[in-house]
C-alpha cells in the first residue's frame, strides 16, 4: 500500500510512545519521540507499534497509520503492516479522537488484548493483539525503533 499522505507535523514518528519511552531522556532533543503527556500514569502494556499522523489532503481530518512494527513485538506477531490504517480500538472509532485519546486506547497492562480494526492493502480487518510489558521488547542492534540503542 503505497502512503499518499502529507504528514502533520515533519518526522512526527511516534515510536516509543506504543512500545515504552525506556531511554527518551537520554536522547538529544531531535531525536526526542512526540510526547503524549506523563508516561508514568500510562500501563505498562505495549504492543510493539510507532504510529504515524497523516492526512490525504491539507484540510483533510487527520488519520493514524502504522510506521513501524516492532519485529519481535505482539503486532507484528498478530499480523499488523507498515501503512496500515487504524480505524477501531477494542470497536471504538478512532475518527475524531486526539492522537493521546488513540494512545491510551491502545496501551493497557501487560497481558491483556487489545482488539484493532485496520485497514490496509488486503482490505480491512481485526486483530486481537496481546499486551507485553515494555521492557520484554528486545532493543536490538539498532534499538527498537531504527535508532542507535543506548
Amino acid at each position: 500500500m503505497r502512503i499518499r499522505s502529507i504528514h502533520i507535523a515533519a518526522g512526527l514518528i511516534v515510536g516509543l510512545l506504543l512500545t515504552g519511552a525506556a531511554g527518551t531522556a537520554a536522547q538529544p532533543m531531535s531525536q526526542a519521540t512526540y510526547g503524549h503527556g506523563d508516561d508514568a500514569t500510562l500501563p505498562n502494556g505495549v504492543i510493539g507499534v510507532s504510529l504515524h499522523v497523516g492526512a490525504e489532503r491539507i484540510g483533510d481530518p487527520a488519520i493514524l497509520y502504522v510506521g513501524m512494527v516492532h519485529p519481535e513485538g505482539p503486532a507484528q506477531k498478530a499480523g499488523l503492516r507498515h501503512g496500515d490504517k487504524v480505524m477501531t480500538v477494542d470497536g471504538t472509532a478512532v475518527s475524531g479522537k486526539s492522537y493521546e485519546q488513540v494512545v491510551k486506547m491502545i496501551r493497557g497492562e501487560a497481558g491483556t488484548i487489545v482488539k484493532l480494526g485496520v485497514q490496509g492493502d488486503g482490505g480491512s480487518r481485526d486483530l486481537s493483539i496481546t499486551r507485553v510489558a515494555s521492557d520484554k521488547l528486545p532493543k536490538g542492534p539498532m534499538g527498537s525503533h531504527g535508532s542507535p540503542s543506548k
